[in-house]
């Protein structure tokens, strides 16, 4: 019988060696399988802290982006440090930040945009002001607001919404929303090319910051600068502007003044009685080869500008800043309408109202004019306070926005129907 067990105990082992090799190749795929589920593991959770850690750099690359560009999303919140009077009119506003971060950079001659929360209205007041300091002070941002009484001949009209507000009930303390400098009206400190700059009563804020900033900067080009006021009283930075030419070889400062009183004198208070024009350039300047930059009153802005361009001085070298009732557009002739211009229908959905439009006029213009209401603030295209979404129809623009609006959106201050129109509004 031996010789029977001896194959049985053969088959047995044979297949206790298949099992124990199939056991084996179980386990040893079991724990490869082990393996390579910790290593997905371990390779997803080094692929999210990647990413995470693209998203930070990202994020801190679009700040700093931002930053270097001069700005910030939205509003920011910014504490009234000082208030100092420049004149019985002017007040400068010394601003930093509430958050007591640093502040960006900003280019000289831009503005800001104030969100001003006036008590008698329900939504904020936008007013966009100029920086009228030196980018090369980090530490604040500063603006210089005229006050804006009714004139004397009309002592019954209202006095300057925003301007009196600053003046009169934002104390030093106050918090205000602020949006980021902006404007495509500023000096560009690497052109190197000679330069005037003209300012008309508080028109002079941003070209004083372009000075400022030339001198901080160290332009070694000629630079001429011409200051239009009343009087004496009204001239506002007389001791800087004094203390600039004296420091620097490349600066000649000249004060107009086009009313002075009985007790300055001419050569010691001002340098020229007048206004500030083409005809007293031409006597001083050796030649038109200048970059020209102004802002002022409309009368004047439209005088100089007209005037620079009859003496041979190209477009691209008149630059003027402009807001509310001094735009580029108010500067000049209203373009004539020819008989066969188009009319397009403009329909303010909101409000319920159609009407005709078949002039020069922009789409703001004309809804004020039907009594329709849509928030603006520089009337230039400047600030962005007036976009409204375009449901149907198209538009362009008088003249091109500092910053285009998202498809589907338009600035209504500076914007013109060329077809029909619904506007959300």
């Amino acid at each position: 019988m031996d010789w029977l067990i001896a194959p049985v105990t053969v088959q047995l082992l044979g297949a206790l060696l298949v099992i124990g090799a199939m056991l084996h190749l179980a386990f040893t795929l079991l724990q490869a399988r082990r393996d390579a589920v910790q290593a997905r593991t371990v390779h997803d959770q080094r692929l999210r802290v990647l990413e995470k850690d693209l998203a930070g750099a990202a994020a801190r690359h679009l700040r700093a982006v931002r930053d270097a560009e001069g700005g910030w999303s939205g509003s920011r919140k910014f504490r009234v440090e000082r208030k100092v009077p420049e004149s019985d009119t002017v007040t400068s506003f010394y601003l930093v930040p509430h958050d007591g971060k640093p502040l960006p950079a900003f280019k000289p001659g831009q503005f800001l945009t104030f969100q001003l929360k006036l008590p008698d209205r329900a939504k904020p007041l936008v007013r966009c002001y100029s920086l009228s300091d030196s980018p090369s002070e980090t530490d604040y941002y500063r603006i210089s607001v005229k006050r804006l009484d009714p004139p004397p001949k009309s002592p019954e009209a209202p006095p300057g919404q925003s301007s009196t507000f600053l003046h009169t009930q934002v104390p030093e303390g106050e918090i205000l929303d602020v949006k980021a400098p902006a404007g495509d009206f500023f000096l560009d400190l690497e052109e190197r090319r000679p330069i005037v700059l003209i300012g008309g009563g508080v028109g002079i804020t941003p070209v004083f910051s372009m000075l400022k900033a030339a001198c901080a900067a160290g332009y070694d080009q000629e630079i001429w600068f011409f200051s239009g006021a009343r009087f004496g009283a009204e001239q506002i930075y007389k001791d800087d502007l004094r203390a600039l030419e004296a420091a620097h070889e490349n600066v000649r400062i000249r004060l107009c003044y086009s009313n002075p009183t009985d007790d300055e004198k001419l050569g010691e208070h001002f340098h020229h009685q007048g206004y500030v024009g083409v005809e007293l350039f031409k006597k001083l300047l050796p030649s038109n080869n200048y970059v020209f930059y102004i802002c002022g009153p409309p009368p004047m802005m439209a005088g100089v500008t007209a005037d620079l361009a009859e003496w041979g001085v190209p477009e691209a070298d008149i630059r003027m800043e402009a807001f509310g009732p001094a735009s580029i557009k108010k500067t000049e002739p209203a373009p004539a309408v020819a008989a066969d211009a188009p009319t397009f229908s403009v329909e303010f959905a909101h409000s319920g109202k159609t009407v005709n439009w078949s002039g020069a006029d922009s789409l703001l213009e004309l809804a004020e004019a039907h009594d329709v209401v849509i928030d603006s603030g520089c009337r230039a295209g400047n600030c962005g306070t007036c976009v409204t979404a375009v449901r149907s129809g198209a538009v362009d623009y008088a003249t091109p926005p500092a910053a285009a609006p998202d498809a589907g959106s338009c600035l209504v201050c500076i914007a013109r129907p060329t077809s029909n129109v619904v506007l959300d509004a």
